[in-house]
């Protein structure tokens, strides 16, 4: 029997599935922790996380037993009928943000477009702004997902272009600057929609007063502060949500990724009953937001959550990689930025692409990720060790002295 190679799942992939990605030539097989196995059996360090999806290793214990346990009782009911596992799954989520309600869905996208829809309810119902003029501010440079309404606001010529007619309604502003956004706001105004730390666009944390500023604009103007910790939440940045570790508290959280635990897709929109509240039954829903099965790995989440030890880990393990990738400065690396486990490393664009010191990390068994240009990201699930945390960056250092840095 002829065992497959990676180049022969590389090649059934080139040809049957669309080419909306540009991956690595890695054919990834097995995942414990941190690490994952390729199918010829080599080890490699995940330095992505799935984009912080998979944010408490692969194959965690507890996540795993909670799926497997709920595989054996029912996965699917639909929100037509109540189920057992959603009720306990959205009052602990709810606790764990300090909110009283939850709409729950699939994929990260979903929640923004959720959000959108929620935002344009209240603002007609609650604000009294007049119909069908409802506007969202949002920032420059943003990710939120790439469904339609969503790149109608985003000013990523990749994710943009040939896909109009665009959906209106959306005002953007550059991000980190507080006086453009109370600029931009007016009686149309519903939401400000932002990310507290901007991943795609390469870990932009914006200055300290950006988002209590923020916070003060959005409630003496009576908008919605939308918080987008779809990547930023759930411990990645050594808090429970990027807005804790800039003292604030927005009308709505939207999160995902990490929610699923990475088995399933979990996505929410989390505020209070007088911003969700306005939604009336057969406005919104979903056939699998809320099921059975991604409410049980969902309320697992929040139990690991629950107990502060992985925002701890992630801030005290992020200092370290801070500092040590500090040390770079200047050998190949020109700036490093990010928060907790989240960095982002621009290289010296004389050296090399961010692509192509990404592929050279995976010779040596990193896996990272490059975006705009010679910039990548590290953003290593939070059970990582140091001393796995410490070797990706002698491996880093590694591939910059090879390029002459």
């Amino acid at each position: 029997m002829t065992t497959a190679t990676d180049t022969d799942f590389i090649g059934l992939e080139h040809e049957h599935a669309a080419h909306n990605y540009h991956p690595l030539p890695v054919v990834v097989s097995h995942g414990e922790g941190a690490w994952v196995t390729d199918v010829s059996g080599r080890r490699y360090l995940d330095c992505l996380a799935a984009y912080s999806a998979v944010n408490f290793g692969h194959g965690h214990p507890a996540l795993v037993a909670a799926a497997k346990e709920q595989l054996d009782r029912i996965t699917l009911t639909s929100r037509a009928f109540h189920n057992d596992q959603l009720g306990p799954f959205v009052t602990a989520l709810a606790a764990l943000a300090g909110k009283d309600m939850v709409l729950p869905m699939n994929t990260g996208a979903e929640a923004v477009e959720s959000a959108i829809k929620v935002a344009r309810a209240w603002g007609y119902r609650v604000k009294g702004v007049p119909a069908e003029r409802a506007t969202i501010i949002v920032a420059d440079g943003n990710f939120h997902g790439r469904t339609t309404t969503i790149i109608s606001f985003s000013n990523d010529p990749d994710a943009r272009a040939d896909f109009g007619p665009y959906t209106p309604g959306f005002r953007s502003v550059p991000y980190g600057d507080p006086a453009a956004l109370e600029a931009a706001i007016d009686e149309t105004t519903v939401a400000v929609l932002i990310e507290p730390i901007q991943g795609e666009a390469g870990i932009l944390v914006p200055p300290a007063d950006y988002l209590p500023a923020v916070r003060r604009i959005t409630s003496e103007r009576n908008v919605l502060f939308i918080a987008d910790e779809i990547q930023s939440g759930l411990g990645r940045t050594g808090a429970t949500f990027q807005c804790e570790n800039a003292g604030v508290v927005p009308d709505l959280y939207l999160l995902g990724k990490a929610l699923g635990g990475g088995i399933v897709p979990v996505s929410a929109v989390v505020g209070n009953a007088d911003v969700l509240g306005v939604l009336r039954p057969g406005e919104h829903g979903s056939t699998f937001g809320g099921n059975p099965l991604a409410a049980a790995v969902g309320h697992a989440v929040v139990d690991l959550l629950a107990t502060g030890e992985y925002q701890q880990r992630a801030r005290e393990l992020g200092e370290h990689l801070h500092a040590r990738l500090r040390t770079l400065i200047g050998r190949g690396v020109v700036t490093v930025r990010g928060a907790g486990l989240w960095a982002g490393i621009d290289i010296d664009p004389a050296l090399a692409t961010g692509r192509e010191v990404c592929e050279r990390l995976m010779e040596r068994g990193v896996l990272a990720k490059d975006t705009h240009g010679s910039t990548i990201r590290l953003a290593p699930p939070i059970v990582v060790e140091r001393d796995d945390l410490d070797w990706a960056v002698d491996q880093l250092e590694g591939v910059l002295t090879e390029l002459g840095a």
